[in-house]
């Protein structure tokens, strides 16, 4: 909560606090008080001891795994705020469960993402505050407002202050559907771009075809907006490494970080393995014990606590992309 200051509160979920306490201590808040308790039987119910009524309240839930007791957390918190008489609630989703479920890709099958976005407004969210989507046009599943925020800054930030390290760098895009992202990151960073003809037989198996460009004697970054199995990075790892490239780097926004995820990744093939903290994968014990020094996760702390005060301030969110004004 930031006592006395504009009427904003800033709640956490549980399984959200080092990201929570990363953005208030960015923006010099304290976290507004509020329990959520696990009954026995599964069912949770959340408690909050501030004053909401009429304020601005944001929380802060990725609904990443345990997704469904994460977005349930997150539905009863706007609930509850809702019932409260908050003036505006923001949903804070650095990470959006669901969000591949975006499409029919065959007969009887749900569109998830979108039921998920249903679920959210009609729980009472006034608006949401996200990073990299899986799609961008999962935006206009929600009626209600998204600022959809882009982790490139921080990425960039990043790859500029290690570049001279970096060499003679190529982009490789792993599949067709990533060439502008791939594309984007190698013009800022004066790069070659590389893509992989990629194509998926099931959620869990990918089978790699021909490089179109050359990856010889270089530095590989592969950048996408989550690892989850690490099935792609790492056939596409081992594609560019037989063609004569030197090492392979990989970034991704969203750490999934699924089995046999960090298995793959401690593969020496991999120099190294970036992420950020919408999903805090930094503090966990298999990443510790597995990835060691060979991992490095990047806050968006500053990012999204920038844009909770512009969206309370009623000022504009896009403003924070121009010339660095983003970061501290």
């Amino acid at each position: 909560m930031i006592k006395g200051t504009n009427g904003k509160l800033i709640f956490s979920g549980m399984n959200n606090k080092i990201l929570s306490n990363r953005i208030c201590k960015s923006i010099g808040c304290e976290l507004g008080r509020s329990e959520t308790e696990v009954f026995p039987d599964g069912e949770m119910i959340v408690r909050i001891d501030d004053d909401v009524r009429g304020r601005d309240c944001y929380i802060i839930d990725s609904t990443f795994r345990p997704v469904n007791d994460n977005l349930m957390e997150l539905l009863i918190y706007i609930d509850c705020l809702k019932r409260a008489s908050a003036k505006q609630i923001v949903a804070v989703l650095p990470y959006f469960g669901y969000g591949r479920q975006d499409r029919k890709d065959k007969g009887r099958t749900p569109i998830t993402a979108k039921l998920v976005a249903n679920q959210i407004a009609a729980a009472g969210a006034d608006r949401v505050l996200t990073i990299d989507l899986h799609a961008a046009q999962i935006q206009g599943f929600f009626d209600i407002p998204v600022d959809h925020l882009h982790a490139s800054q921080v990425f960039n930030k990043y790859f500029k202050s290690i570049r001279e390290e970096l060499g003679d760098l190529c982009l490789v895009s792993p599949d067709v559907g990533n060439v502008k992202v791939a594309e984007s990151y190698a013009n800022e960073l004066d790069a070659d771009i590389v893509i992989i003809n990629k194509r998926r037989k099931s959620g869990s198996q990918v089978e790699m075809g021909q490089i179109i460009g050359d990856v010889n004697g270089k530095n590989i970054l592969m950048v996408d907006d989550m690892i989850s199995t690490a099935g792609t990075v790492e056939k596409a790892a081992r594609l560019v490494m037989d063609n004569g490239a030197k090492s392979v780097r990989v970034a991704a926004t969203h750490a999934l970080f699924v089995d046999p995820a960090i298995e793959r990744l401690s593969d020496p093939i991999f120099t190294q393995v970036i992420s950020t903290d919408t999903i805090p994968a930094g503090n966990r014990t298999d990443v510790v014990e597995h990835l060691g020094s060979k991992y490095t996760e990047l806050s968006v702390a500053d990012l999204l606590g920038q844009s909770i005060v512009r969206i309370h301030e009623e000022r504009s969110i896009s403003e924070l992309f121009k010339d660095g004004a983003w970061a501290r």
